[in-house]
């Protein structure tokens, strides 16, 4: 079976609709949810949030829970 070349990216820039240009960006954490951990991305230069990411793991809460 052939294995997958990525598994998930993580943002390092994105478009910022304040700044009008690609800038980088900061991932913090916003909310552990039972799907998966969301997190928000961040314009580093002016704050502004330009996306967010849920990122379901295996290693997941709800194995944890039973």
């Amino acid at each position: 079976m052939k294995q997958p070349a990525y598994e998930e990216f993580d943002a390092t820039e994105l478009y910022c609709p304040h700044c009008r240009r690609a800038t980088p960006v900061r991932k913090r954490l916003l909310l552990v949810l039972t799907e998966g951990d969301k997190y928000d991305y961040t314009c580093a230069l002016c704050g502004t949030s330009v996306g967010d990411k849920l990122d379901r793991q295996k290693n997941n809460l709800r194995q944890f829970i039973k």
